[in-house]
């Protein structure tokens, strides 16, 4: 099963990655979090599915813009989703992924203005082009070998609790120290961006 999923008594519970990077006055309940997967679908096990797909994809967004920590800003994504929810609901009409890409935009640019790290120029992208970007980062992410597709996935895929021992295990299982590893992970970022910039420029350019 996906992370975030956890199967009790023969049916499935779905927990929410609580992480709130921008937002520390907000702490997402499970009431909330329910609500969230009803929106998505009315069947629990398929809006479960959507929202792990959704948070997926965020994080490789994220990814491909060279942010230094996607799997928050996946998740500060989601909850600002789901603080808007009792406004969203009774008017939007359309694929629901769609409207998250259009609100991870908006804290992308926060991340930018708030960021320490230098990183190479990132990619500005309306959301009318956000299919664009994203078939541009899978791409991108088919042109690394078998190796480093499965690594940089595997470095960003637990949330912030299980991290770090995650990360740890990565690096003893690729024989590289988890500094090493950080440097090999931030310069598959940079060189992913610049492949997607590449790509963006030649496919809306």
């Amino acid at each position: 099963m996906p992370t975030g999923w956890s199967n009790e008594s023969g049916s499935s519970k779905i927990s929410p990655y609580i992480t709130s990077s921008m937002n520390k006055d907000w702490v997402l309940s499970q009431e909330s979090f329910d609500a969230l997967l009803a929106w998505l679908d009315s069947d629990r096990e398929r809006a479960g599915k959507k929202y792990e797909e959704i948070r997926e994809r965020l994080i490789k967004i994220f990814i491909g813009r060279g942010c230094y920590e996607p799997e928050d800003l996946a998740d500060e994504t989601i909850n600002r989703v789901i603080k808007r929810l009792n406004e969203i609901e009774p008017q939007f009409v359309g694929d629901r992924a769609r409207y998250f890409y259009g609100v991870a935009n908006k804290v992308h640019l926060e991340y930018l203005r708030r960021k320490p790290v230098q990183l190479p120029a990132p990619v500005f992208v309306d959301s009318d082009n956000l299919e664009e970007e994203f078939r541009c980062l899978e791409h991108c992410l088919g042109q690394l070998t078998s190796e480093n597709h499965r690594m940089v996935l595997e470095y960003y895929q637990e949330d912030r609790h299980a991290k770090i021992d995650h990360r740890k295990l990565l690096a003893e299982r690729l024989g590289i120290a988890p500094n090493a590893l950080r440097i090999r992970a931030y310069r598959m970022r940079a060189s992913l961006l610049e492949c997607v910039k590449d790509c963006l420029a030649r496919s809306i350019g």
